[in-house]
């Protein structure tokens, strides 16, 4: 793979590289990606941990002319400004706080520096919006759901199977980007996908190849490293 890698962590073998080229990857080429690789991918992933076996994902894959018509109704239900009820599971603590509230800021400012977008360009902001819900040009997009009476244990596990496309994606050579902001328009999203209400919509992934001169591809994000976020006892 030739892939933007951590520059502190030296992979030790390729799970390690497939995990630590993982990025969010918000350009991609106009490649098509075949039914039988997606569905290979989530076979894979479904081996993912799950309490008592219990397997809450449930997913949606769009291509081709489905996807075209998901993402056009999306991008004009929010130019419309036709949802504003936001997600049924909140992602973030409202009020934010440190030190999560720092590390947002600093990837938002990194990724906006890298698309040419200064403070109050708020149209270059909303046009990066809309390029969320167009899954950044992906040829795949997934609408990734959960039963809305299961608990936490059960969404613990669907982020293990969602880690899961990430990282055996990686191995095929395909990127992909998880994207909270589908959450936002539960209302739109059943709607155009004929979904009942007992589904939550818990994100979006695109999936295909990265785009290796989108601008925003460029972006390797930093992480706290071990030794200040965990405790060694023992050793």
């Amino acid at each position: 793979m030739t892939d933007l890698l951590p520059t502190d962590i030296v992979p030790a073998n390729d799970t390690e590289t497939a995990i630590l080229s993982r990025r969010a990857v918000r350009g991609f080429l106009a490649m098509p990606v075949p039914r039988d690789d997606i569905e290979h991918l989530l076979n894979v992933a479904a081996r993912a941990p799950s309490g008592t076996n219990m397997q809450p994902w449930r997913v949606i894959a769009l291509a081709g002319q489905p996807l075209s018509d998901f993402t056009t109704a999306m991008v004009a239900g929010l130019q419309a400004r036709a949802e504003t009820t936001g997600s049924e599971r909140p992602y973030y603590p409202s009020p934010q706080y440190e030190p999560y509230l720092s590390r947002r800021r600093k990837l938002g400012w990194d990724l906006y520096g890298t698309l040419g977008i200064a403070r109050g360009e708020t149209d270059k902001m909303a046009a990066h919006g809309a390029r969320n819900l167009q899954y950044f040009g992906a040829p795949v997009g997934l609408i990734c759901m959960i039963d809305r009476k299961l608990q936490v244990g059960s969404w613990i596990d669907y982020g293990c199977f969602l880690e899961n496309i990430a990282i055996a994606a990686r191995g095929r050579g395909l990127d992909t980007c998880h994207m909270a902001i589908f959450a936002e328009f539960p209302a739109t999203v059943r709607g155009l996908l004929d979904l009942p209400e007992d589904d939550i919509i818990v994100c979006g992934v695109a999936i295909g190849y990265a785009d290796p001169d989108a601008p925003a591809n460029a972006l390797v994000t930093t992480r706290v490293p071990a030794g200040e976020f965990s405790q060694f006892r023992g050793f």
